[in-house]
């Protein structure tokens, strides 16, 4: 037998050795936090996050880890279950954790396929157009891309908005490497605060409100809370801000057919989830695919009137003698649903399986549990849930709400808006704590850089601790302290 071949199945046998004394005892107590398999699969975790989280260095997409992740994770579970002859266990829980993530990631793709109905109908560029085309100052353009961001992320979640205020950014200053990466801790900051209050702004809200934790109305008292987490940092940097202008750029955008009726169609989209989860207490989702079946009706219709449109179209531009019209004309495209919906962010979505997937086989091995006694029971909700939003900085919040949701701890309404919070906008301490923060980095590379969020973390800081204190202050009716 060659020596490579000895030497792999020596490191097998030695693992399975390691691993299997522990195994039988984990059976009987179906808790394996303490045995070689949970050890082992606490490391395989460890190690996807360091390579997710280092993924602007390795250029390495950050689905891939945590998907093989995922795999040895259950995998460990199933051959533990299997030996102790309760493979039907493992099977329901692991059919049981899928469910969740399905009506999660359907939920996630009508959102996504709205939002790039909506760019291919060029409504972003427009907005885009008409503030660059206003010619702000740096100091208006600040304040109105964090304002923007703040608002329009409730709607649109908070990495489509920043992505686009960055944009405006970049076209207003393009050699002002200073003021793009002031300006992009400013959006990252506003569009995770924004998302904070609103089950569409993130994907941690809207985990929370399918969950049934927290209902639609209720997200809207987080807003003030927010709104001070947001403006704090926002002020102080305002102070650093030069008060100087750029030169204006002309920049004509014109809005493609429909546009604006698909941004109705979105919205009666959320109030049909919204209805479907208050009234029929059905999950969100059934009411999101439904949406999608409004803009599939919709691409229809479009499709069916595009060449009427385009002869009379064409007809005005040859009166007019509009040769840059007849140019334009001559390449539009029939709109297509399904080519949205390939567009969607396929590598967020798997990266949210994995996750999903490897927390839900962590807590089923019995780390939530044990998570859980240490966290709430050891040191109280109000801190517990504190640290999570500050620990979602480095782990991201979907993992860190994700886990709270499993370990399902006993605590007041006024917690779980606390940890809806935190979670949300801890992220903003770091540029690699959201996924704006990350996607801003590859958009201003060279400008937006980690170090350059890293120096004014001490005033996210102080935002993030004035928010929370808002919060206490605010929902005191609704809070306890101590659960």
């Amino acid at each position: 037998m060659p020596q490579n071949t000895l030497s792999v199945s020596g490191l097998l046998g030695l693992l399975l050795a390691l691993l299997s004394p522990s195994v039988s005892a984990a059976v009987g107590s179906i808790d394996l936090t303490s045995s070689g398999v949970g050890y082992f699969a606490l490391a395989v975790f460890t190690l996807a996050y360091i390579l997710v989280m280092s993924e602007e260095k390795l250029h390495l997409r950050k689905s891939k880890p945590v998907l093989v992740a995922a795999g040895i994770i259950w995998m460990l579970i199933g051959w533990v279950y299997v030996q102790g002859g309760m493979a039907a266990e493992s099977e329901y829980a692991f059919r049981h954790t899928l469910l969740e993530f399905a009506e999660l990631m359907l939920f996630l793709l009508v959102a996504m396929t709205y939002i790039n109905a909506l760019e291919e109908r060029r409504l972003f560029d427009v907005l885009r157009a008409w503030m660059v085309r206003k010619g702000f100052n740096y100091k208006t353009l600040f304040w109105l891309t964090g304002l923007l961001s703040f608002f329009i992320s409730p709607i649109a979640d908070n990495l489509t908005t920043a992505l686009l205020m960055c944009a405006v950014v970049i076209k207003m200053a393009p050699e002002d490497n200073r003021f793009i990466n002031l300006c992009c801790v400013n959006i990252v900051i506003a569009a995770n605060a924004g998302g904070a209050f609103s089950p569409f702004g993130d994907i941690t809200t809207l985990m929370v409100w399918q969950a049934g934790i927290v209902k639609f109305q209720e997200f809207f008292s987080l807003f003030l809370p927010s709104l001070v987490n947001y403006a704090i940092p926002a002020l102080v940097m305002s102070f650093f801000v030069e008060d100087r202008k750029p030169a204006a750029v002309y920049e004509e955008v014109e809005l493609k057919r429909g546009a604006l009726r698909i941004m109705a169609l979105f919205l009666l989209t959320i109030a049909t989830a919204v209805c479907y989860h208050t009234f029929l207490h059905l999950p969100p989702v059934a009411g999101m695919m439904m949406g999608l079946g409004y803009l599939q009706f919709f691409g229809f219709f479009l499709r069916r009137t595009l060449p009427g449109s385009l002869a009379r179209k064409r007809a005005l531009a040859e009166q007019a003698g509009d040769e840059a019209a007849l140019r334009r004309l001559g390449s539009v495209v029939p709109f297509d649903v399904f080519n949205r919906v390939a567009r969607a962010e396929w590598d967020t979505l798997l990266f949210f399986y994995g996750v999903v997937m490897c927390v839900g086989g962590l807590g089923f091995m019995g780390y939530l549990a044990l998570m859980s006694d240490v966290l709430y029971n050891g040191f109280g909700p109000t801190f517990a849930n504190i640290t999570l939003g500050v620990a979602s900085a480095l782990i991201d919040n979907i993992p860190v709400m994700f886990a709270v949701l499993t370990m399902e701890p006993e605590m007041s309404h006024g917690q779980w808006l606390l940890i809806t919070l935190t979670a949300g906008t801890g992220g903003s301490l770091l540029s690699i704590g959201s996924a704006a923060g990350v996607a801003l980095m590859g958009q201003a590379r060279g400008a937006y850089t980690f170090f350059g969020h890293l120096k004014w973390a001490p005033v996210i800081a102080l935002g993030y601790a004035a928010g929370i204190l808002v919060h206490l202050w605010l929902n005191v009716e609704s809070f306890s302290l101590f659960g």
